[in-house]
């Protein structure tokens, strides 16, 4: 049966989610953004099935004269044109009124990140942070597994306890729409998931001998998902960062997986083996980090070259003439 156009989105979704295998957190986001394009639309009297293009470069501009993000604006265009690709593929429309249409020009900003020391001083906090050894070894397992591999939050906190089994070199990882990749494990992260999984199985031994299932998970919780959410993880950064002496505003957990992908490319990785383990689809999207090791650098220079300093001192100099 052919979907009504309200139904659009409902199947749009359900066949992103069978064919592209879309993560829950990327369907949500499309029903989001598609919600409020199709209000916008009913404001005015129009609907998907008689939507045309002056109508959505209407709706853009209303996006942002309210004043909305560039990447915002840019995520509404493409979840607007994915969803009239599939209309015309499903034979819904003849027509897709978003092809033609350009998104708003992003500004290409450098990833936040942080020092070695930085980080360093993060992982030290874990081993102190907790209300008990059980929980700082938790703790720890997580801060030294993020950092390693620069897992996703997501990814990281559904860990199945079978990857983690048999003191493995590397993990398996499964990431955006259910692709799997192979992350290696360093020395210290080996070693924290040795110490984890010992109390995590007393923890799970007396929990069967209670008569309670046992969880599949690395990181089991009381939570709805049977694991550590995303949210008690962002908290538990921030927890970290002011423990650390780091200022909690620079701290999140994607800004360690840049820091893992900067160190990395500083220490002489190969761009390549950095995308594998990121998990990008594209080698465009790691370059990024070779941007901020260039303006990690330049302002090394800047600070101590002599040539520089001599320079900002005769100026400060003038200034005070």
């Amino acid at each position: 049966m052919t979907p009504r156009p309200q139904g659009w989105i409902a199947a749009f979704l359900e066949a992103r989610a069978a064919e592209a295998g879309a993560a829950q957190n990327t369907l949500a986001a499309y029903a989001r953004d598609l919600s409020d394009f199709t209000g916008w639309l009913d404001g005015r009297g129009l609907g998907l099935d008689s939507a045309a293009e002056p109508d959505i470069e209407a709706y853009l501009g209303a996006l942002d004269a309210q004043g909305l993000a560039t990447a915002t604006r840019a995520r509404r265009l493409s979840a607007i044109r994915q969803l009239y690709v599939f209309a015309v593929e499903e034979g819904l429309r003849a027509d897709n009124p978003a092809a033609r249409l350009s998104g708003p020009a992003r500004a290409r900003r450098l990833p936040a990140t942080l020092s070695e020391a930085e980080v360093e001083a993060l992982l030290q906090a874990a081993r102190t942070h907790g209300r008990g050894p059980d929980e700082r070894l938790r703790n720890t397992c997580l801060m030294e597994l993020l950092y390693a591999t620069g897992m996703r939050v997501s990814e990281l906190v559904s860990l199945p306890l079978a990857a983690a089994r048999g003191d493995p070199q590397m993990l398996l990882v499964r990431g955006k729409g259910g692709k799997e990749r192979m992350v290696p494990l360093s020395a210290s992260a080996r070693d924290a998931l040795a110490a984890w999984l010992a109390v995590r199985d007393q923890t799970e031994d007396a929990a069967r001998t209670e008569g309670r299932p046992a969880s599949p998970y690395l990181f089991a919780s009381r939570s709805g998902a049977g694991h550590l959410t995303r949210h008690r993880f962002y908290a538990l950064i921030k927890e970290l960062a002011l423990t650390a002496g780091v200022s909690p505003s620079r701290v999140t957990p994607h800004v360690l997986r840049h820091a893992f992908a900067t160190h990395l490319l500083a220490h002489g990785a190969d761009l390549r083996a950095i995308q594998t383990m990121l998990g990008h689809a594209d080698v465009s999207t790691t370059e990024i980090y070779t941007h901020v090791l260039d303006e990690r650098l330049r302002a090394l220079v800047e600070a101590h070259h002599p040539l520089a300093v001599a320079a900002r001192r005769k100026t400060e100099s003038a200034a005070g003439d």
